[in-house]
């Protein structure tokens, strides 16, 4: 599958969130979306991203921006997860890989010298019309936020 660059349309996904809730990415027409997907619940670095997008999440919101933390972790993990870091975003359960592998972020990873597939942690902002406006390759966790909005002001 061909990379996906910015300028690109964002494929569409529906899947459920932390609720149940089946969510859409058609249903964010004409809202700017951060897309942002993660290894997994719980882990150090994944805390920090979300607890960041937590704490500026009025100020996302006020550059009119709707957030959604996808992982491949299952509702019940995120349902969780955001009760224990207090999340007010959406946090979708791609158990079956859909999402990952349209936006190319399921990958090989190494740790310890072990290679496995996983979720390469990344940022995607989609604007109104369904495009891809900004992929962020190398995510800053504690400053998932600031990191965001300077790369989009570039």
């Amino acid at each position: 599958m061909e990379e996906l660059k910015e300028g690109d349309k964002a494929p569409l996904f529906t899947s459920k969130d932390q609720n149940g809730k089946q969510v859409s990415l058609n249903d964010y027409l004409g809202k700017r979306v951060v897309l942002y997907f993660y290894p997994k619940d719980n882990t150090p670095g994944c805390t920090a991203e979300a607890c960041d997008f937590r704490d500026n999440y009025q100020m996302l919101k006020k550059h009119g921006f709707e957030i959604i933390g996808v992982s491949v972790d299952d509702e019940d993990s995120h349902k969780k997860f955001e009760e224990k870091f207090n999340l007010p975003f959406t946090l979708l359960a791609d158990v079956d890989k859909d999402i990952v592998e349209k936006y190319g972020v399921w990958g090989e990873k190494n740790m310890y010298g072990k290679t496995y597939m996983g979720t390469n942690r990344r940022t995607f902002v989609i604007n109104e019309k369904g495009m891809i406006e900004k992929i962020i390759k190398k995510v800053d966790t504690k400053n998932a936020s600031e990191q965001l909005l300077e790369a989009l002001s570039n």
